[in-house]
């Protein structure tokens, strides 16, 4: 499945039961919400689906499941990156032979903070020997380490990778859109650039706020497509407090709250991420204005 016209994609929990396994059923629930309410295309098993807490056997039985639920209606990024080139290869190999997996996300290597010439290696390898197309994740929020521009630019050259998840500044972001292939797909991993990156020619956000306002990102998406920029921009205006209060504690931990909330039950975050205390969920529910 191909990722045309594909705007808002979702960045979706683990949901887990009370034990804290993995649960085919609140699962389920969860990704016919989001289809629901505007979901596009989902990432899954990444930053958000605490990917670090799962061991392989259950990633690997989280991206089956969500394969078999969603049966292509969308496309699925499954998220496979390590700090390890070869640990990736290997595992995106066996995400690959999972039907239904689209592309693979592959985060730029934390920890052991290669420099320009080394990401290129570890990404060209992973291109040619995953199995999967790749969307390079560029996130040096929690990587320390940023890939610069033009190397992602070189690397859009690869014809097997195929986009970047790409959270720094709108600058660079703009600066990929205007020299990268046409077909080179950019997204922004933040909610709050969701509207900038749309009118300035991305591909679109990967989000986390559209498990709570999926039908209300839409619509702004539909009157930047029909030119009703300020509806839009009132739109992204009212989002912006409420995107900023889902990451008011460690993620997955207020969406999780958020989730259980509004009846869409997805259990607390595993260690060493904590569920929110009594008050914190208080605030957060009254900044995101959910009864």
């Amino acid at each position: 499945m191909n990722f045309k016209n594909v705007d808002l994609m979702t960045a979706m929990v683990t949901p887990f039961n009370d034990q804290q396994q993995v649960d085919d059923e609140r699962l389920k629930s969860l990704i016919e919400h989001l289809l629901a309410h505007g979901t596009q295309g989902l990432l899954v098993g990444g930053t958000t689906g605490e990917a670090p807490t799962l061991t392989e056997a259950e990633k690997l039985g989280l991206l089956k499941k969500a394969a078999e639920i969603v049966d292509g209606r969308v496309p699925i990024i499954a998220g496979t990156g390590s700090n390890s080139t070869a640990a990736t290869i290997a595992f995106t190999q066996k995400v690959s032979q999972i039907k239904g997996i689209d592309a693979a996300l592959v985060v730029v290597p934390y920890y052991n903070k290669p420099d320009q010439a080394g990401m290129i290696a570890h990404f060209t390898a992973i291109a040619e020997q995953g199995g999967l197309p790749v969307i390079i994740y560029n996130i040096p929020g929690r990587v320390i380490v940023k890939m610069n521009v033009e190397t992602v630019l070189a690397l859009a050259q690869n014809p097997n990778i195929i986009g970047i998840k790409q959270c720094t500044s709108m600058e660079e972001y703009g600066a990929i859109v205007e020299n990268a292939p046409a077909d080179f797909l950019v997204y922004t991993g933040e909610d709050s650039q969701s509207l900038a990156a749309k009118e300035i020619g991305g591909a679109g956000v990967i989000s986390v706020a559209s498990h709570i306002y999926g039908d209300e990102m839409t619509a702004m998406f539909q009157a930047v497509a029909k030119g009703e920029i300020a509806k839009a921009a009132k739109y992204q205006r009212d989002l912006t407090p409420k995107m900023a209060a889902l990451f008011s504690a460690p993620s997955p931990s207020p969406v999780k709250a958020a989730l259980n909330h509004v009846g869409q039950p997805v259990g607390d975050p595993r260690l060493p991420i904590l569920p929110l205390t009594a008050e914190q969920q208080t605030k957060l529910y009254t900044t995101l204005n959910i009864k």
